[in-house]
């Protein structure tokens, strides 16, 4: 039921092979930035076989990783689990993809006329703040976001600034600093520090 965008990582484990290739083929109809399987060589070959039969594209196929994880002799699950994690962060900055508006973004945006909204956008970034310069989210007057700008304290602070403008009518674009350096990330129990500034638009209904 995930539905799956640029910015999803999908990892299949389950019991058997039978599932294995009912996960897969669900997942290839989707949009992925990763889809990765547990399996033995010999049976990821046979489950590829099986899905390149069914009519999949071969490039699709081959976008799979499988067996899972980076090459580091792990052998506990525990070890197993970092494996698959180091090859999911290799292939996130690897593709070197440039934060944009998604189309379902742009299409909820262009609806003025239905309720209004706030526009945040990443303008600047300082130290180990999660996401890029560029990256978007829309914030609804519920409180309800499409995207992320990085998640935590960080975003938590952007959409309660967002949801006053949106209560005040304030229709000024704004500039909202967020400063989580090291001694406040702690604080708050965040992994990482960092600043970014956000530029918020009201999209008002009209």
């Amino acid at each position: 039921e995930i539905q799956g965008d640029e910015d999803t990582y999908f990892v299949i484990v389950t019991r058997g092979h039978r599932y294995d290739q009912v996960c897969l083929e669900h997942i290839f109809e989707k949009k992925y930035a990763y889809v990765g399987m547990m399996g033995s060589r010999k049976r990821v070959a046979a489950l590829k076989e099986s899905i390149l039969e069914k009519g999949f594209p071969r490039e699709k196929v081959e976008e799979l990783h499988s067996p899972i994880g980076l090459a580091i002799r792990a052998e506990t699950p525990e070890e197993i689990a970092v494996s698959v994690m180091a090859e999911i962060i290799e292939v996130k900055n690897k593709t070197g993809r440039e934060e944009s508006i998604s189309s379902e973004m742009l299409k909820v945006l262009s609806e003025k006329e239905k309720q209004d909204k706030i526009l945040a956008t990443i303008v600047s970034r300082r130290g180990s703040a999660p996401r890029k310069v560029g990256t978007k989210m829309v914030i609804f007057p519920d409180g309800k976001t499409m995207g992320t700008i990085g998640g935590g304290c960080m975003e938590a602070e952007v959409i309660s600034h967002a949801l006053m403008m949106l209560r005040t009518g304030d229709r000024n674009t704004q500039i909202y600093s967020v400063d989580m350096t090291n001694e406040s990330a702690e604080d708050e129990g965040m992994v990482c520090g960092g600043t970014i500034d956000v530029m918020l638009e009201g999209v008002f209904a009209e």
